[in-house]
């Protein structure tokens, strides 16, 4: 059987929850054979290049051409929508999709340019469906802008081979690092810290800090806090304005404070899954305010121990509310600060959990260590059975299979040798 021409456009070497995405993809459509697959490699915001050099991923450095010279049977592109073109016979676009309740018309726009759109997450696949705007033509109601591509859900399987494991070489100065902190029980956060005031950033994370402080302030053996975080990217620079941020909370709880310790820069895929594994990270906490998935809580949730995060949007199509503590809340409108044109509305809502609720999640998760990793070991399992790349991999094939029209193929035109008569000179 003849393959098809894919072409993907995506951000495949970079250090991103995208680039993650986009290398999944890829391998999953190089991997079911019926596909001749090439890629164009794109940047992803400030996030650094390397990633396929580092984790010596030479079959995907060896696709990437630097442009097209022809049609493709099948685009695809991984992005934002508001950049989706459609350049091949037939065009999907893949997206995380958003982390809020309204996407921006510029979003709808670019998924209709497309054939097929698939999105990681029911949250924002319901998000695309249920975004309207009405449309004027000359001052006068003209219509709606709406969705009119079909959205499918394509969730972001966890590699088994990566995470989960435990048996690995380890990393040194990782295990050393962890290995003499003080403190036997730590929380872990992984994210990226992103624009917005004190509470209003998307990952949370100015919020978490200041409530663990609150909640384990004067008590004695409390536990610690990592913050696997950087903001815009890996400098120095950036990790001391995180330092600085950090401790401007602290100064704002009175009393003897827990520990907080800064993990800052890039790490590889080996190096996390140490850190997920390691025996003093207890338990992982994200009081996101959205996730269009939330890729960090479904690798941690394969090794079995407990989740505290907030009970809405992305991450709620894998993590159980009976296997894991689903913080509740509210949804309130995005603050000006946190607001990032094209992409987070200030019109649109998000989540902001309850405090009480945080408070309660913090300390009984602690002394009721053991309930909670027995529930935890129930969400490992889901995870790894039903949430895996593999899982993934098949889900794409299907959808595919049963999406792809038949593109025509050349046939090269095979001509009868022609038998042209002698010819004669004539004598004159």
């Amino acid at each position: 059987m003849e393959k098809i021409n894919v072409v993907v456009s995506c951000p495949i070497d970079t250090y991103s929850g995208y680039g993650a995405r986009s290398r999944d993809v890829v391998k999953a459509l190089i991997e079911t054979g019926k596909y001749n697959v090439k890629v164009l490699a794109q940047r992803w915001g400030s996030t650094r290049f390397g990633y396929l050099e580092d984790h010596n991923e030479l079959e995907l450095r060896s696709i990437i051409i630097p442009n097209i010279t022809a049609k493709p049977d099948v685009w695809i592109q991984i992005t934002v929508p508001n950049e989706f073109q459609p350049i091949g016979k037939f065009n999907i676009g893949i997206t995380a999709g958003i982390e809020t309740t309204a996407c921006d018309p510029s979003w709808i726009e670019g998924c209709n340019r497309m054939n097929l759109i698939l999105t990681s997450s029911n949250h924002s696949k319901n998000v695309f469906q249920t975004t309207a705007y009405s449309t004027e033509q000359q001052g006068r109601p003209a219509g709606k802008l709406k969705l009119t591509t079909p959205v499918e859900v394509l969730f972001e399987g966890v590699d088994l081979e990566k995470y989960w494991k435990t048996d690995t070489k380890g990393n040194m100065e990782i295990n050393l690092a962890l290995d003499t902190l003080e403190e036997s029980f730590c929380y872990l956060f992984v994210g990226h810290w992103l624009q917005g005031e004190l509470g209003e950033d998307r990952k949370n994370i100015g919020y978490t800090i200041k409530m663990f402080l609150e909640t384990f302030t004067n008590k004695k053996q409390a536990p610690a806090l990592i913050l696997k975080t950087q903001s815009a990217n890996a400098s120095i620079l950036d990790r001391n304005k995180m330092l600085e941020t950090i401790n401007s909370i602290r100064k704002q709880v009175k009393g003897t404070l827990p520990n907080i310790y800064l993990l800052h820069g890039e790490i590889s895929d080996s190096e996390m899954n140490e850190l997920y594994n390691h025996p003093k990270v207890k338990a992982m906490v994200n009081l996101t305010k959205g996730e269009g998935f939330g890729r960090p809580l479904l690798e941690f949730s394969t090794v079995n121990k407990p989740i505290i995060t907030s009970n809405w949007s992305g991450h709620t199509d894998f993590l159980s509310t009976d296997y894991n503590v689903m913080v509740g809340g509210k949804l309130t409108n995005v603050h000006p600060s946190a607001a990032v044109k094209n992409i987070i509305l200030e019109d649109s809502q998000w989540f902001t959990p309850n405090d009480n609720e945080v408070v309660f999640a913090f300390k009984d998760v602690v002394e009721n260590y053991k309930k909670y990793s027995e529930l935890a070991k129930r969400q490992g399992y889901r995870t790894r059975t039903e949430f895996s790349y593999e899982k993934m991999r098949e889900q794409l094939d299907s959808i595919l299979s049963t999406t792809l029209p038949s593109f025509p193929k050349e046939v090269s035109l095979s001509l009868p040798t022609l038998q042209l008569p002698k010819l004669q000179k004539i004598d004159g």
